[in-house]
């Protein structure tokens, strides 16, 4: 019996070897994944080509720096040591390090999160913020030595002299750039004073310009309140910064050009071309008043005057007649009444109540003919008021005053500045007409 092994010395002696074997302890593998389900610390999974399956095991801190997902199916290539697991007499690979097949960890981590976001919303066009015409303060988040903020710097000053530009100097590529990068927007964002933000650095590979990738730069970038345009890389590169931005420029220089869609010149330009349309507008209204105003100064009510107030003088007439006829009619149907009662007291032989009513009459008639007098006096004096205040109007009353009035073709002269030297003048006096030759004008 003593040339058997057992199956635990058998397993230890099979470990001891996969353990000390040099060709073992560092192992190159590709394989595609298979059985993956993704589970809350230490991940286990299989890794097979088209002849076999070995088992996969990934501690927990070495798939926290994985930086992409595992999905069913996709291609890896990982670094790892082989092992046997002595209860189950079956080995694996303790995997260390993992990348996808054919392109880098960083590719399929920058697709998998644009496919995240883009499902979540961040990048539709619904959510761009439109950027404002006239500026007064940019925000620039980007390093202070890099040649960004200078081009900035030269394309605003060239473009609108006067706009600030507020720099917030930021690391903006290794670790912590990204948190640096989110802490500066969230900073902007909290003064008031800011109409615009600007997000850039020169350009880099996939790696440099990998903090605009993260997401707490893109959701920083999606929160803002100012409006953000991204200058990230050349104008080949993009990231994800680029694709939530209000706008993207390919350079800082047109990141510059965007933050100040309008130069002074174009804005002078726009306030003379206003002002001189404005000052024509003024001068049409002014001609156009003017024309208007002679127009009803040689009007005929200025002229007769009289037109004014001859159909008041019939509608007077008319109404005096009225009143005399109502009046003559009340006392007719008073004295009739009177009469009537008369001859009723008499029959009845009321002669004391009699005479009290016939005082009474009496008082009645004294104040029907007191108020027509009045009512008549009244309507006659505002009638010669308002006939006294038209006459005031009539210009040939003015000149029978000493008066006259000059007219150059039928238009009334009131300044000098509407007389000519040789111009024929008439001159109309209260008692005839007089024409007249400018020998001079001062």
């Amino acid at each position: 019996m003593s040339d058997y092994l057992s199956v635990t010395s058998l397993t230890k002696y099979l470990k001891m070897k996969f353990d000390r074997d040099p060709y073992l302890e560092r192992v190159y593998l590709t394989g595609q994944v298979s059985n993956y389900r993704r589970r809350p610390n230490h991940q286990y999974f299989s890794l097979k080509d088209e002849g076999a399956v070995i088992q996969a095991t990934m501690w927990a801190g070495a798939f926290k720096k994985l930086g992409f997902d595992l999905e069913e199916g996709m291609k890896i290539n990982v670094v790892g040591r082989i092992q046997i697991y002595e209860p189950g007499g079956s080995y694996s690979i303790i995997i260390e390090k993992a990348e996808p097949d054919g392109i880098g960890a960083l590719a399929v981590q920058f697709e998998q999160l644009k496919k995240k976001l883009t499902e979540a919303g961040y990048f539709e066009e619904r959510h761009k913020q439109p950027i404002p015409q006239f500026v007064r303060k940019i925000g620039v988040i980007t390093s202070p030595s890099g040649a960004v903020i200078r081009d900035i710097i030269t394309t605003v000053s060239r473009r609108f002299p006067g706009v600030a530009i507020l720099l917030f100097p930021t690391k903006v590529q290794g670790e912590g750039a990204a948190q640096e990068v989110a802490a500066n927007i969230a900073l902007a964002n909290q003064r008031e004073d800011l109409d615009l933000l600007i997000v850039g650095r020169g350009g880099g590979s996939i790696e440099d310009l990998w903090a605009f990738n993260e997401e707490e730069v893109v959701q920083a970038i999606f929160e803002s309140r100012l409006p953000v345009i991204s200058s990230i890389g050349h104008e080949t590169d993009t990231t994800l910064a680029d694709f939530v931005a209000d706008r993207r420029a390919a350079t800082p220089t047109a990141a510059a050009e965007l933050a100040t869609p309008v130069t002074k010149t174009d804005l002078i330009s726009w306030i003379s071309e206003r002002q001189s349309r404005l000052y024509q507008a003024a001068n049409r209204r002014v001609q156009l008043q003017t024309e208007r105003l002679s127009k009803l100064s040689n009007s005929v009510i200025f002229r007769q005057p009289e037109r004014l107030y001859d159909g008041h003088v019939q509608k007077v007439d008319y109404l005096t007649q009225r009143l005399n006829s109502f009046m003559t009619s009340q006392l007719g149907q008073v004295k009739q009444g009177y009469d009537l009662l008369n001859h009723r007291l008499h029959a009845v032989d009321l002669l004391g109540q009699l005479e009290r009513y016939h005082d009474r009459l009496q008082i009645q008639e004294r104040l029907l003919k007191s108020n027509m007098a009045n009512i008549y006096d009244t309507t006659l004096a505002r009638f010669e008021k308002a006939q006294e205040t038209l006459l005031s109007l009539d210009t040939s009353r003015i000149i029978a005053r000493g008066y006259a009035m000059i007219t150059k073709e039928n238009q009334v002269i009131s300044s000098y500045r509407d007389v000519q030297k040789g111009d024929l003048l008439d001159i109309e006096l209260k008692d005839g007409h007089v024409e007249v030759e400018v020998k001079n004008v001062r």
